[in-house]
C-alpha cells in the first residue's frame, strides 16, 4: 500500500487555513465593491450639505462590519482545529 504524503490532521488544519483566507478575502472584496458606490454618493452628499457628514460616514463604515465578521470567522476556522 501507498503512504499517505500528508496526515489527515495536517490536511484539515491546511484547509482551514485556506478557508480562513478565503473568508477575509472575499469580504474585503465584497466591502470594497459595496462602499465604493455609498462613498462616492456621501461625498457628493456632504459637498452639497455639510449637514450629512455624520450620515455619511455612517453608511461608509456599515459595509466594513462585513469584514469583521469575516475576520471573526477565519479566527473560529484557526483556532477550532
Amino acid at each position: 500500500m501507498a503512504e499517505a504524503l500528508i496526515s489527515d490532521e495536517a490536511f484539515i488544519k491546511g484547509c482551514a487555513a485556506v478557508g480562513a483566507g478565503l473568508a477575509v478575502g472575499l469580504a474585503g472584496i465584497g466591502a470594497g465593491a459595496g462602499e465604493s458606490g455609498i462613498g462616492a454618493a456621501a461625498v457628493g452628499a456632504i459637498a452639497e450639505d455639510r449637514g450629512f457628514l455624520g450620515l455619511g460616514l455612517l453608511f461608509t463604515v456599515i459595509p466594513e462590519t462585513i469584514v469583521i465578521f469575516g475576520l471573526v470567522i477565519s479566527f473560529i476556522l484557526m483556532f477550532a482545529y
